[in-house]
């Protein structure tokens, strides 16, 4: 796919749509894959690149735009080069490579996670001394020379050239866009077919052509023998925000995976010319699924697209950087937002990036006082049929959903869905559970059921797991009706229908039962209990009015 940047965004691209060109050796070579590429890859010899999967991070402030793109490439084993259309002419100081794990934090940080929770005894009372005091616990676990030279009559000028890592990088303007691709042709690049129709609006849009070739034997390998590039950022100013995928398509033999993520001071963001979708989240699974979690989402995902027939960009996380409930992995750092571009989106602060070449990033700082970002996670899947258009970026209002948050006390039901948010900023995020009732002796005569925490004393709690590496999962989809216990009427998921009380056994114990939810949609999701530092609190609360009373 191909990438389009704004003046005032700040974007991170882990496999940007980009043209990805190889330059022509001798030897032949069997063909290969190019996974998360924003644009279309050009092979060096007779054998196409095909790129299936892109992962994007635009970080926005004000008219700026960082842009990192990371590219896992198996190919021929030749010198190749990517093409990624930019707005302005780019100089060295504006380009860098990065570590290879760039994508590994905030990847982690925004996934699906799937957590598991046990129901606390429904008959405990907190000792003498806890009464009226607060106790909290936590639901986590855990240079170059410019000139015309080599464009000939085709109209294409070479801005800028200079070395980073191991990319030899030259910057393109063109008047014409057979003229590019003649020019490329001319200097051994092996062009897609359809490659000028896919340049041209580019070339209307006088956009300019960042084009990295890359020297193999310079590169890391991959234990499936492909190349491990090293992501490149760049950055510059630009007014529009938009990401160009339409470059892409040329090596996608079938449907591309894109999933975006966009680091803002304050904002959330959605797109504006396609439609959007939140996926289902709150939801309880069956114990099996702890080892299916990955297949689960991508069945999931999979679904909540084809409900807008393959035509909607899906909104799976948007949340501060500096924060997370539950965690699977540290927040990010200030150092985590410098690699991400907040170097040079405000100069006030001086943590350096992580990953950094020393002496690289002298005077680069993240935001002022450390305090974060917001990060939208923004996910779909697009061929030439359902995405036949850049991506366009808008502002968005805060929202929330996924959380431990219960929104009737009595039935005990939990938030659904995506819900506007009634005060403060983002809390939304893809979120599931395996929950696992009381089941020993209850004693007393009013059990407070559906108070959730973490495991009882000899089970061992299970960490928080995030859904990786979504892009590669294969195998048969999950059956949805038979592992999702909450209602999701959208997806035509009825879930465990179970009685409003909880019913009381010939033994004199009271069974587990959980509430159905009165949802002002209409349609009704089974939910669990509170989990947190509120619902300890109004368990505490109900305790002492009863004891007042008896």
């Amino acid at each position: 796919m191909s990438i389009r940047i704004t003046r005032s965004s700040v974007a991170t691209v882990h496999g940007v749509a980009a043209l990805t060109v190889a330059a022509a050796l001798a030897g032949s070579a069997a063909p290969g894959t190019a996974d998360a590429f924003c644009g279309f890859y050009v092979s060096g010899s007779s054998e196409q690149l095909t790129n299936k999967a892109t992962r994007v991070a635009l970080m926005r402030s004000g008219q700026r735009t960082v842009l990192t793109m990371s590219n896992d490439y198996s190919g021929p084993p030749q010198d190749f080069a990517m093409v990624v259309p930019v707005p302005v002419v780019l100089q060295q100081e504006n380009v860098r490579t990065l570590a290879h794990d760039v994508f590994a934090r905030i990847e982690a940080l925004t996934a699906p996670r799937l957590v598991e929770y046990w129901e606390q005894d429904p008959c405990y009372q907190p000792p003498d001394t806890m009464l009226g005091s607060t106790r909290s616990f936590s639901t986590s676990r855990s240079g170059g020379s410019s000139g015309s030279i080599g464009g000939g009559g085709l109209g294409v000028r070479i801005e800028a050239r200079f070395a980073v890592g191991e990319y030899q990088i030259l910057i393109l303007s063109a008047t014409q866009s057979s003229g590019l691709e003649t020019w490329l042709r001319q200097n051994r690049y092996n062009i897609p077919t359809g490659a000028s129709a896919a340049l041209a609006p580019y070339v209307r849009e006088g956009m300019k052509f960042f084009v990295a070739r890359v020297d193999i034997g310079r590169v890391q390998r991959t234990p499936e023998g492909g190349a491990r590039l090293s992501p490149l950022r760049f950055h510059y100013d630009t007014q529009d925000f938009r990401l160009p995928v339409r470059l892409g398509l040329l090596n996608a033999p079938e449907k591309q995976d894109l999933i975006v993520y966009v680091l803002h001071p304050t904002s959330r963001f959605e797109v504006a010319n396609y439609p959007n979708v939140f996926v289902p989240t709150n939801l309880d699974l069956d114990p099996s699924m702890r080892r299916q979690f990955g297949r689960f989402y991508t069945t999931l995902f999979d679904r909540t697209l084809e409900r807008m027939n393959g035509r909607a960009v899906v909104t799976e996380y948007s949340w501060a950087t500096s924060s997370c409930d539950p965690c699977p992995t540290p927040p990010l750092s200030p150092s985590d937002l410098a690699t991400l571009g907040a170097d040079v989106i405000d100069p006030s602060n001086n943590a350096q990036p992580t990953g950094a070449m020393p002496g690289r990033w002298a005077g680069r700082r993240p935001m002022s006082g450390g305090g974060g970002m917001n990060v939208t996670r923004l996910h779909t899947r697009y061929n030439a049929q359902t995405l036949n258009a850049d991506l366009v970026f808008r502002e968005a209002g805060p929202i929330v959903g996924g959380r431990e948050h219960v929104v009737d006390a009595q039935t005990q039901a939990l938030e659904q869905g995506a819900q506007p948010a009634q005060s403060g900023g983002n809390n939304f995020q893809a979120r599931y559970a395996i929950r696992h009732p009381w089941r020993g002796p209850i004693r007393c005569r009013n059990p407070q059921r559906g108070v959730w925490g973490g495991p009882p004393a000899g089970t061992s709690a299970q960490p928080v797991r995030p859904a990786l590496d979504l892009v590669s999962r294969t195998g048969a989809a999950i059956e949805l009706p038979r592992v999702v216990r909450t209602a999701v009427p959208e997806l035509g998921i009825a879930g465990v229908q179970r009685n409003a009380r909880a019913q009381t056994t010939p033994s004199g114990t009271t069974a587990p039962r959980r509430a159905q939810p009165k949802m002002s949609s209409g349609s009704s999701k089974l939910a669990a209990g509170s989990l947190g530092i509120l619902a300890a609190l109004a368990l505490v609360a109900r305790r002492l009015a009863s004891s007042k009373k008896r």
